[in-house]
């Protein structure tokens, strides 16, 4: 019934939010430059991952009529519990820095400059606020919000693709073939990269919670299978939304950019009177490129209204992911501390936690800086990725939890796999990271740091592993 499924459409589209946000199209971007069509069939895994363990997050929330943020409040012990929490905030927070960063370039290529980067982060401050007073309105009318902006994301990156025409046949090669021809260390950071961006921990808190504000009779198993049932198809749907956004970025890049040099670029920005040309000098490097140079290089290539149309773009990415993360901020505070924050409270506090340090590199950097700092913010998301991944696959295999809906053999298998790839992955891309660091004490404090963040992944992982059936771990 297209009725239902209109009726029950929403949560997932605001989750899909989060597969578009500012870090994940400058990670699309960066794909497209350094590996050409070669790694499409990474960002199609990815999401299909990213689709499945969504799919358990959002059954949590329908069928227990709690989201995450609750049920690891009742079922984890008071230290584990806070020390929960804490990381998730720290992906929020670090989210919420991605958002700022992506909103204050867009606002500052718009303005042609004229709005320095430290005002376009003052201004992301006041628009969180009047997404506050849009909420009043009620959650559907917030939802058509979301749609509206992923509307603009669409029309803006569908524009540079159709302006680009990449090759076809080398964009569906890519897309259906798992090989990498000539790719070295750099395509394979890429190919991380692309995994630890798509897949966001806070996400999985945000949609076990959005889900609830549908009404379900969860007295009736009928009613709760159809739920799950249309929650997932639309999942589907909006995932593969925001999945053929992310090919427009990927392969405008591919198409234009791939193995082109500094001295390229420079050479056709100067000829074009670019005010841009000065970011790329003039030697044989290989371009590196991130959001904002990425749109002085559509300027110089496609003219001026390529530059301002992908500014629009990013700065709807950055507005819509800015909403979704304050209510993600907002379910986790409540559900882990009981805590009944107004959102007003709530965003000034991670807000400001946020901007602050964004604000000083704003300040005093250029934004070559600013947008550097993507890297340590992709990072640190990554490190939180088994706090919601392992908690997800552990509540929803337990049957006092889910009852008739528990997980069975092959999603507890498969669930267990996927988790245990998608965090070794993240930690080869930490790993490569602190190496590229070349500094003794930071190798230190990373080798003392991981060995409690390791004893703690490995206390949620037992519990996991007795939740799966591995009852005989279940000592003490």
């Amino acid at each position: 019934s297209f009725r239902k499924l209109w009726a029950f459409t929403g949560p997932g589209f605001l989750m899909s939010i989060a597969y578009l946000d500012p870090g994940n199209i400058e990670s699309d971007l960066q794909s497209g430059a350094v590996a050409g069509f070669k790694l499409l069939w990474v960002l199609l895994l990815a999401t299909v991952i990213g689709l499945l363990l969504q799919r358990l997050a959002a059954r949590l929330g329908v069928v227990t009529g709690l989201h995450l943020a609750e049920v690891c409040n009742r079922q984890y012990q008071k230290v584990p519990r806070i020390i929960l929490w804490l990381m998730v905030e720290l992906a929020i927070i670090g989210s919420d820095m991605q958002e700022v960063i992506g909103s204050a370039i867009a606002i500052n290529l718009l303005s042609v400059g004229k709005i320095p980067l430290w005002a376009g982060v003052l201004i992301t401050i006041a628009d969180t606020f009047v997404f506050l007073f849009l909420d009043k309105y009620g959650l559907r009318k917030l939802e058509a919000l979301f749609g509206f902006l992923i509307t603009i994301m669409a029309l803006t990156f569908g524009y540079e693709y159709i302006t680009v025409r990449p090759d076809q046949g080398k964009l569906l090669q890519g897309l259906f073939i798992p090989y990498c021809q000539d790719c070295g260390t750099p395509q394979l950071e890429q190919a991380v990269g692309i995994v630890g961006a798509v897949i966001m921990p806070h996400n999985m808190y945000l949609h076990s919670a959005l889900v609830k504000s549908r009404q379900v009779n969860r007295g009736s198993k009928r009613e709760v299978t159809e739920a799950n049932k249309y929650f997932f198809l639309e999942s589907c749907i909006a995932l593969f939304v925001s999945f053929i956004i992310n090919i427009f970025v990927v392969t405008v890049f591919a198409e234009a950019f791939y193995n082109k040099t500094n001295a390229d670029v420079n050479h056709v920005c100067v000829n074009t009177s670019s005010p841009h040309s000065s970011l790329f000098p003039n030697n044989n490097q290989t371009l590196e490129v991130d959001i904002y140079k990425g749109g002085a290089v559509l300027g110089c290539y496609f003219g001026p209204a390529a530059l301002y149309i992908w500014a629009i773009g990013i700065l709807a990415a950055g507005q819509s992911s800015t909403m979704t993360g304050t209510y993600s901020g907002q379910f986790v505070m409540e559900g882990f501390l009981n805590l009944r924050w107004s959102r007003f409270a709530r965003v000034l506090l991670t807000r400001s936690i946020a901007i602050t340090p964004t604000l000083l590199v704003s300040i005093f950097q250029d934004v070559e800086h600013l947008t550097g700092m993507n890297d340590f913010l992709n990072v640190l998301m990554s490190l939180q990725l088994p706090f919601a991944l392992i908690p997800v696959l552990t509540f929803t295999s337990l049957p006092s939890v889910m009852n008739d809906f528990a997980n069975g053999l092959f999603w507890k298998v498969a669930g267990g796999l996927l988790i245990l790839l998608i965090c070794s992955i993240n930690m080869y891309f930490v790993v490569a990271y602190v190496m590229s660091l070349n500094h003794l004490a930071l190798y230190i404090g990373a080798a003392i740091l991981s060995v409690v963040y390791l004893s703690f992944v490995a206390y949620l992982t037992w519990l996991c592993l007795i939740a799966l059936g591995l009852s005989f771990l279940a000592c003490g």
